[in-house]
């Protein structure tokens, strides 16, 4: 079975206010997720394409909290624009963001 290739991002606000103005992309910036608002305890898991990614960089995501905070929160490794890893998970809680990626795909 064929899957496209790219990353499933799921987000998980365990902070005790809404995140907005949320996006996740690559260092290309070539495909983007945006979500709106996400509710505490609210979680969303959407899949980025990269398809048109051609070099190597890692992942980005920016949102801002209730009090208006920008926060940025990167990581990750792809190379040659393939994805080395299924999935990556980030659980925001009240004053930090953490990063989960799944085993690297060899």
């Amino acid at each position: 079975m064929f899957k496209e290739n790219g990353i499933e991002m799921k987000i998980k606000n365990n902070s005790s206010s809404p995140i907005t103005n949320v996006e996740f992309t690559t260092t290309e910036k070539l495909d983007v997720i945006k979500i709106d608002r996400i509710e505490p305890n609210e979680s969303v898991t959407e899949f980025l394409s990269m398809r048109k990614n051609k070099t190597d960089g890692a992942y980005s995501l920016t949102f801002t909290r209730a009090d208006g905070k920008k926060e940025i929160s990167g990581g990750g490794y792809y190379t040659n624009g393939g994805s080395l890893d299924h999935w990556v998970e980030f659980k925001v809680e009240n004053d930090t963001t953490i990063v989960k990626f799944d085993a690297p795909i060899y």
